[in-house]
């Protein structure tokens, strides 16, 4: 055999304790208004996987415990600090208070391409990502430092936002390093 898969116990997981101990990665998520349990749940997925310091939950959006959470999440809702916020608004203030960038994830007149754009070294990145039909507000937009978009070449021009944040936080976990 010239490979094989690895058995959990070879996987060295660590616990969502150990987890909250780990260095601070820089990176944020906020989800604006995402109404999707199972989505709300491959997020915190995602940002388990990627070390995300923390997870806003904001506006029309689930939150835990939740059984459609759970079955996406595989239990990350336990290591990924999280918040809900009634309004995304709130949850930028916060982030900024703090001295996070805030940064939409967009296709706005004006927005810089992922893999084009480079993090500042040292620098926090609190990423939003929208619902899963109008995608991150205007008025969010409009409170954010700067927008990101994912290029694409098909015909949709969109994706799911579980998917989005995925790729989105690859590249930043990648850039970052």
């Amino acid at each position: 055999m010239k490979d094989r898969k690895l058995l959990n116990f070879e996987l060295h997981r660590i616990t969502p304790s150990q987890y909250r101990e780990l260095p601070s990665a820089g990176l944020a998520v906020v989800l604006d208004s995402v109404r999707s349990a199972f989505n709300v749940g491959s997020v915190f997925r995602i940002c388990d996987a990627f070390k995300v310091d923390r997870l806003m939950l904001c506006g029309i959006c689930a939150v835990p415990p939740s059984a459609e959470i759970h079955k996406s999440a595989l239990g990350a809702e336990d290591s990924v600090p999280w918040e809900y916020f009634g309004n995304t608004l709130d949850a930028i203030a916060r982030l900024r208070s703090e001295g996070w960038k805030i940064v939409s994830v967009e296709q706005t007149v004006n927005s810089r391409k992922l893999g084009e754009f480079v993090p500042e070294a040292g620098e926090r990145y609190a990423l939003i990502f929208g619902n899963e039909v109008d995608g991150v507000s205007q008025e969010v937009v409009d409170a954010s430092d700067f927008s990101i978009e994912i290029p694409q070449w098909g015909t949709k021009h969109s994706l799911n936002v579980a998917v989005c944040a995925g790729v989105v936080l690859w590249e930043f976990h990648r850039a970052m390093q």
